[in-house]
């Protein structure tokens, strides 16, 4: 089919998921086009004429949704892991349908998530390439300086992986613990807590504040909240030339902090 739209783009306009994870949906045998399995990619449809089922259900595109959730501790933001005891999709109401979370937060974090149908918008906000910022407040145990601040800005390597947080501020020092805020803009795995641990703390709470211009604010624990048009379209805009993600950091920045 020349025309059309991509099939893993059409599922995540749909809300299925993000375009990425539709890919592995696809490919995992669980999308059927007109009662045909599809597997390869990539492949095109027809949203007009073309009927596509997810596990046996429409994926047919609906009104898009976007929530804030304060996510509480204990809960898990993918539906997909089985393991889960509490998925924080249980906080919301049924009514808005099929969603997935714009990024995640551990189960043991807290604090602002969102909540969308929308995987082009999602996208927007979770690439690093458009280096929307992610703000956390953290109690640390572990003595931190000046200098363990620069490591984390600098940058680090671990597990195959460049960390790299984009602000660093203590907020109150105590001698064996501390309070601080980082910014990051990219979102590997766990990416705080192995900053934290590199530079030879542990999280003993972790709260994210804001994404983006959002803030948290007095949304309570477990509640949730639509956005405003207005914050829907801050978040989702595309800047006139987006960052490239931060650079691999040089040897001296990933070397045992002092």
């Amino acid at each position: 089919m020349a025309g059309g739209i991509v099939l893993a783009s059409y599922l995540a306009k749909c809300g299925v998921a993000s375009r990425r994870a539709s890919q592995e949906i696809i490919s995992s045998g669980r999308v059927t086009v007109n009662g045909t399995v599809i597997q390869e990619l990539p492949f095109r449809v027809d949203p007009e004429r073309d009927e596509v089922l997810v596990d046996g259900q429409s994926a047919s595109q609906g009104q898009s949704v976007y929530l804030a959730l304060n996510k509480p501790k204990g809960y898990t933001c993918t539906a997909a892991d089985e393991h889960a005891g509490q998925l924080a999709l249980e906080l919301l109401p049924e009514k808005y349908g099929r969603l997935f979370s714009v990024g995640r937060l551990d189960r043991d974090s807290e604090g602002l998530i969102l909540f969308t149908n929308d995987g082009a918008w999602a996208q927007r906000i979770t690439h690093p390439k458009y280096q929307v910022e992610k703000v956390y407040w953290l109690r640390v145990r572990g003595e931190f300086e000046d200098r363990d601040l620069e490591v984390m800005t600098d940058g680090i390597e671990d597990e195959g992986d460049i960390l790299q947080a984009k602000e660093v501020r203590m907020l109150r020092n105590m001698g064996d613990s501390c309070e601080l805020q980082m910014t990051l803009t990219q979102g590997h795995k766990r990416e705080v807590r192995r900053l934290i641990r590199f530079c030879g703390g542990r999280v003993k709470e972790l709260l994210r504040v804001a994404i983006g211009n959002l803030e948290l604010g007095e949304l309570d624990t477990g509640e949730w909240r639509e956005l405003t048009a207005a914050e829907v379209a801050a978040l989702g805009s595309k800047p006139a030339n987006p960052k490239q993600p931060p650079a691999e950091p040089n040897q001296s920045s990933i070397s045992s902090p002092g």
